[in-house]
């Protein structure tokens, strides 16, 4: 609904000879009683136009020219708000957009010809999924959803990390299980992955091949089958919540020369080389993150040898501008919060438009049962594992959870709420609303004959309660809300508008008779209905849950 008001005070601005690139902020007032819609652009212009702000408001006011049935009032307000009330009437006739555009609704092209790849889950195939990575996961999910409403043309990608320290590792961890399988003691290091898994994957490997790999040392074949397994297990855990991946990007093809070219990462060094930014002491090769104020320079290769994470990351990222696409959006664990810049500093440094990423960092997860917080450790075998949550509470409470606090706020992960039918239980409570209009639609069509496939949404005007408007109006702020939400990289707006929108559904349908009414109210309040279930189901596809027809 804020689209509507642009050309009338951009419009205004012009009578009045002021240009300007500001972005014009219309906002809704928390309170009513200060309108509908509000805007500040008197305080933001008020400099140029050599005005008081409250001056520059009460010219613009006089100066803007809405269609009748439109807006009943313009008023400065405070220091110089200028303040909007809408007709009641025109704002049920916007509504009935979201039968016009059905599963459309909220979606536009400001993305269109342009090309987007969003980054997300990226866990080490070490291990089965645990709960953390599964917020990163959905969170991912959920903004690729988002910028496909906008047109992009979009790209869901895995990091997949095949190659370091922690992939030797866990070769190493199946061949001392293996080995104990073939009747050898073995003394297994602390330091070393102790799951059960590990013990699985060693157990495929004796079936196979018995105690005929006992005296192999190379540990190929025991990091290509745990990696083989592991990673299937990963994409089936992620395929349970609807988490499917375009491309796998492998980390060892970075480390690899080709054509007489030097490896992805080499290039990365030799290019930082001869802008000045690499050193060489300790046996290491250095970042010279120094020369950019920073208090000290961060490794690329360790005196092992080994590359540190920064640097297959930068080389990785320079592959996605290699490869043209517009928008990098990249979500990473609260455990990258350090090392992103360093790798965004190194690819400005090598000519590249680091404007085009955008990331976002979730932070950590913990879950509760009863009470009492589940300790998560991969690499000790005991950790929360995202498939035995699924199993608990489902796949759509597991992806609204996640996704239903900010990204920037610790996620504590109640179990015990999220298995609860009841208005407590966010997904239960967003759900029932849907469900609750489908039993209406239901009832109606046996009852009065209603037909939703022959339904136009001429009769909403009819209807001027405060329940009425206030759940037309809230419809109208999704196209706003999915704009929010990319603004900010954050789903969790998307459910909380969808909370207001089945809160105000449920207020309308216990204060508003719908099957009792007269037949032109009764017609107006199923439709009204209708656009209430469209938007909610359109929001629930951004969010990947269900949209259930009975509870």
């Amino acid at each position: 609904m804020r689209a509507f008001f642009l050309p009338f005070i951009q419009d205004a601005l012009q009578k009045a000879g002021i240009e300007t690139d500001k972005e014009i902020q219309i906002d809704k007032p928390t309170d009513k009683k200060f309108g509908d819609f509000s805007t500040n652009i008197a305080f933001l212009l008020a400099k140029e136009a050599r005005k008081n702000p409250r001056e520059l408001a009460g010219q613009l006011i006089g100066l803007l020219s809405f269609p009748d049935g439109t807006v009943t009032k313009t008023e400065v307000a405070g220091p110089g708000f200028i303040n909007f009330h809408l007709d009641s009437a025109f704002v049920m006739r916007s509504a009935s957009a979201v039968l016009d555009e059905g599963a459309s609704f909220g979606c536009n092209e400001s993305g269109k010809g342009q090309r987007a790849i969003v980054e997300y889950v990226s866990a080490n195939p070490t291990g089965p999924l645990t709960v953390g990575r599964g917020r990163g996961g959905v969170l991912g999910d959920c903004i690729a959803n988002l910028l496909e409403t906008q047109g992009y043309e979009v790209t869901r990608e895995y990091y997949f990390n095949d190659a370091g320290r922690q992939m030797q590792i866990l070769a190493e961890s199946v061949r001392y299980r293996y080995l104990e399988k073939c009747g050898h003691e073995i003394d297994f290091p602390t330091t070393h992955y102790q799951g059960d898994y590990i013990g699985e994957i060693a157990e495929t490997l004796f079936i196979e091949h018995g105690d005929g790999l006992a005296s192999l040392d190379d540990l190929a074949l025991f990091k290509e089958t745990a990696e083989g397994i592991i990673f299937s297990s990963i994409r089936r855990t992620l395929e349970r919540l609807s988490i499917t991946h375009d491309k796998f990007f492998n980390e060892h093809t970075l480390y690899l020369s080709h054509e007489g070219q030097p490896s992805g990462n080499q290039q990365v060094i030799n290019a930082l080389d001869a802008k000045g930014f690499i050193g060489r002491y300790d046996n290491a090769t250095w970042f010279m993150t120094t020369k950019l104020g920073q208090e000290k320079d961060k490794v690329l290769v360790k005196s092992s040898g080994d590359p540190s994470y920064r640097l297959p990351d930068i080389a990785y990222h320079a592959t996605k501008f290699e490869r043209g696409f517009d928008l990098m959006v990249n979500v990473f664990g609260a455990d990258h919060i350090d090392e992103y810049p360093d790798v965004q500093e190194a690819l400005k440094i090598l000519g590249y438009d680091t404007s085009k990423i955008r990331v976002a960092i979730n932070q950590f997860v913990t879950t509760t049962v009863g009470g009492q917080t589940v300790k998560m450790s991969t690499r000790k075998g005991n950790a929360d594992l995202l498939d035995d949550l699924i199993d608990d509470v489902g796949a759509d409470a597991t992806r609204l959870f996640f996704i239903m606090r900010s990204k920037d706020s610790h996620l504590n992960f109640d179990v015990e709420l999220a298995k609860k039918q009841s208005k407590d239980n966010p997904v239960f409570y967003l759900q029932y609303a849907h469900a609750r209009i489908c039993s209406l639609v239901r009832m109606a069509s046996k009852e009065v004959g209603f037909d939703e496939s022959s339904v136009i949404g001429e009769g909403l005007p009819l209807l001027a309660s405060e329940a009425e408007i206030d759940l037309a109006s809230a419809l109208l702020d999704f196209p706003d809300v999915i704009a929010s939400c990319l603004r900010q990289l954050e789903p969790q707006k998307m459910v909380e508008y969808l909370h207001t929108v089945a809160e105000r559904y449920h207020k309308f349908y216990q204060e508003c008779q719908i099957l009792k009414a007269e037949p032109e109210i009764r017609y107006a309040r199923l439709v009204l209905s209708l656009c209430v279930r469209q938007v909610l189901q359109n929001g629930f596809r951004i969010l990947g849950i269900s949209a259930p027809e009975s509870m």
